[in-house]
């Protein structure tokens, strides 16, 4: 559970450069219930580095003057329970600086009046950078392993083969959604060779549903984190002479397309969200995460196919979950309704002494 969600596949890169760095503690920032920012924590500590959060909460002032505490709920308790310095910031704080400085500054602090953690290794908010994403990458990798699994297990008739049409994604800081971009360009031939499961295979569309910001804030930064992994594209490929978009962010533009799907906002939820999430859950088994899962896979279904269901029929639809389950502690009151009505608690009469008639939540059981 410590290392559950999207995040450890791109801690696996920048904590082997932390470490190769020879850094003794590392800084990352994200919001209350963050997901990565638990995720850093733990694997932190597994490798001998010591936490330091910075977390993004309406609560900082109270939690300050001692009239709020930030508690143990979801992520924090894991926060907490790996020995992690918690720093916060209000929401304000982090629009107006931003979380690079954030991160900076805490780095800044801790190399002046840290002597155990003298040498801090900033990660930007989520992982995303050009280091971490490489983490989808593998990712990737390991789906074409797989598909090449189940194809090499089922008839060889290439019209029984398991293909993909669209793969749908969540995005919140784009490096997962850089990550699949570019590890899916190389598993189908645009950037290379091509990876053998996909030979003769059409590449897949995919979405990335934004959780927060806007599709044109993504689109940036998937450019910017895609110059920063190396990519290089050249500029006949993608540009004519009219156009004044750089060829790597004309070449991500065309890789993934990027839907509009923060609703009320990052780690708010709509009661039609968590309504999807709730049914989806009693119809598959499958939790769905409020802040990424859940939020993308509805604004999926209800926005892109709900508009326009005959462009996608009969398509092989695959969706990427992202993990995330932990922050559904938060959202337990919002769910408390929902739940009641779809998981009863009934006591056993196991004596037969509690008088049970119709409509009760006593059982009467046989003995």
């Amino acid at each position: 559970a410590e290392l559950g969600g999207n995040k450890v596949r791109k801690l696996e890169f920048l904590l082997a450069e932390a470490l190769a760095e020879g850094c003794d503690s590392v800084v990352t920032i994200g919001g209350e219930q963050s997901n990565h920012c638990r995720a850093t924590a733990s694997a932190s500590r597994m490798v001998g580095l010591s936490p330091h959060l910075i977390l993004r909460t309406q609560r900082a002032e109270p939690i300050h003057d001692k009239k709020d505490d930030i508690g143990w709920t979801g992520n924090i308790l894991f926060d907490r329970m790996v020995g992690s310095t918690i720093y916060t910031c209000t929401p304000g704080e982090y629009g107006r600086l931003g979380s690079q400085k954030l991160v900076e500054g805490v780095c800044k602090y801790l190399q002046r009046h840290e002597k155990a953690s003298r040498n801090p290794y900033p990660i930007p908010v989520g992982g995303s950078n050009g280091v971490g994403s490489w983490g989808y990458i593998n990712a990737v990798d390991e789906l074409m392993e797989q598909l090449a699994s189940i194809n090499n297990g089922n008839s060889t008739k290439k019209e029984e083969k398991l293909t993909f049409d669209h793969v749908v994604f969540a995005t919140g800081s784009g490096g997962t959604a850089t990550g699949i971009a570019l590890g899916m360009s190389l598993a189908y031939g645009s950037l290379g060779d091509g990876h053998p499961a996909t030979k003769g295979q059409p590449a897949p569309k995919l979405h990335a549903v934004g959780v927060c910001d806007n599709p044109e804030y993504f689109y940036k930064t998937m450019t910017h984190l895609a110059q920063d992994m190396g990519l290089s594209v050249p500029l006949s490929t993608y540009i004519d002479e009219n156009d004044t978009t750089s060829a790597v962010e004309r070449f991500v533009r065309d890789s993934v397309t990027v839907h509009h799907g923060k609703g009320r906002g990052y780690a708010l939820s709509t009661d039609e969200e968590l309504d999807f999430i709730t049914q989806f859950s009693l119809e598959t088994g499958i939790v769905l995460d409020p802040v990424y899962s859940g939020k993308a896979l509805y604004h999926f279904v209800t926005e892109v196919l709900g508009k326009d269901p005959e462009s996608y029929r009969g398509s092989s639809i695959l969706f990427w979950h992202t993990g995330g389950a932990l922050g559904m502690y938060e959202k337990g009151n919002d769910l408390l309704g929902r739940l009641k009505h779809m998981s009863s608690v009934k006591r056993i009469d196991a004596y037969g002494t509690k008088g049970a008639s119709d409509g009760s939540n006593i059982v009467q059981i046989i003995t």
